[in-house]
C-alpha cells in the first residue's frame, strides 16, 4: 500500500492497525514483517472461503451438513498453499482442529438461517477513490432485507468481545458503509458482526449507518490518511502499548518491548 514516499492505498484493516499502533502499521504496511500463520487464522480463512461458497448452492441446498462439506473442500484447498503448509504436525491435531472448526461453523445456523438469504455481493472486492484518497478491501457480504434496507456483515469464526468493546469493531465495516455510498449512491442502513466462536455461542452486534456516520468517517479518513503520510516522510511509527500488546507477532522485535522487560513481564502495557 505504500508507493515510493507516499501511501497508493489503504486498506480498513491497515487503518485500523494505525489507530490502534502506528509501530504495527510499519510492520505489518511498510516493512511486510512476515507472521506466524495460526490455526485461528487457518479456520478463518477456510470458514470465509465455505460461507461463500454456500450462497453458490439452491437456498433448499444450504444446510449445515453442505457447509460442513464445503469446509471440508475449502481446507483441502487451503492447506497446500505455502502460508498453511505444515500447519499442523500431526494428522490427529489437524482431525481435532478441523472438529472444533465444524463446531463453530454450526453456530452459523442459529443465528441466520442462509435459506432466507440471497446476497447482493459476496467477497467484494473493492477499490475506491474517496476524491484523492484510495481505499481497497473486501466485504464479506451484502444483502437487501426483505423490507429493502441494505446490510453489510462481516463474519469472525472467534469470540465475541464484550458489547462495549465491540464498538471499535466496526470500524472497518464503516469504512466500507462509506464505500458502498460512493459506489452505489446509497447508504447501507446497518452493519453486522457475525461472530461465530467462543463457549457462549454465537454472537450478533448490528449498528445503524447513517450519512452523518459516514461523513465523519469519510473526515477520519483524510485526517488519517494524511497522519499516515507525514509518519511515512518522517519515518516515525511511534508503539502504542497496550492490553493487545500480549497478542502482537512483533513483541519480541519492537522498541516498546526490549527483550529483557518482555521477558520480566514488566513493560508498558503490564504496568498500565
Amino acid at each position: 500500500i505504500v508507493h515510493g514516499m507516499g501511501l497508493k492505498t489503504l486498506s480498513p484493516s491497515r487503518a485500523g492497525d494505525f489507530k490502534s499502533c502506528p509501530q504495527l502499521f510499519k510492520f505489518r504496511a511498510i516493512d511486510h514483517l512476515p507472521e506466524p500463520t495460526t490455526t485461528y487464522q487457518a479456520r478463518g480463512t477456510t470458514a470465509h472461503r465455505a460461507l461463500q461458497r454456500l450462497f453458490d448452492l439452491p437456498a433448499e441446498q444450504r444446510t449445515p451438513q453442505a457447509l460442513y462439506d464445503l469446509f471440508r473442500a475449502a481446507w483441502s484447498e487451503v492447506r497446500l498453499t505455502e502460508e498453511y503448509e505444515g500447519l499442523f504436525a500431526t494428522v490427529d491435531e489437524e482431525r481435532a482442529w478441523g472438529l472444533e472448526s465444524l463446531a463453530v461453523l454450526s453456530n452459523y445456523f442459529n443465528v441466520e438461517d442462509p435459506t432466507a438469504i440471497e446476497p447482493l455481493e459476496r467477497e467484494m472486492d473493492m477499490l475506491e477513490d474517496l476524491d484523492g484518497i484510495t481505499i481497497r478491501g473486501i466485504l464479506d457480504r451484502m444483502e437487501a432485507r426483505p423490507d429493502g434496507t441494505l446490510v453489510i456483515s462481516d463474519y469472525k469464526t472467534g469470540k465475541a468481545p464484550p458489547e462495549q468493546y465491540a464498538l471499535a469493531s466496526f470500524f472497518a465495516l464503516k469504512i466500507y458503509a462509506l464505500l458502498i455510498r460512493r459506489r452505489l449512491g446509497r447508504t447501507p442502513d446497518a452493519v453486522r458482526l457475525i461472530y461465530l466462536g467462543g463457549s457462549n455461542g454465537p454472537v450478533v452486534y448490528e449498528i445503524a449507518v447513517t450519512d452523518a456516520q459516514l461523513d465523519a468517517m469519510d473526515r477520519q479518513l483524510r485526517a488519517l490518511w494524511s497522519t499516515i503520510e507525514r509518519a511515512i516522510e518522517r519515518d516515525d511509527f511511534p508503539p502504542r502499548p497496550g492490553p493487545l500488546c500480549d497478542w502482537c507477532s512483533f513483541r519480541d522485535i519492537c522498541p516498546a518491548w526490549p527483550a529483557s522487560v518482555a521477558t520480566a513481564g514488566t513493560g508498558p502495557a503490564a504496568t498500565g
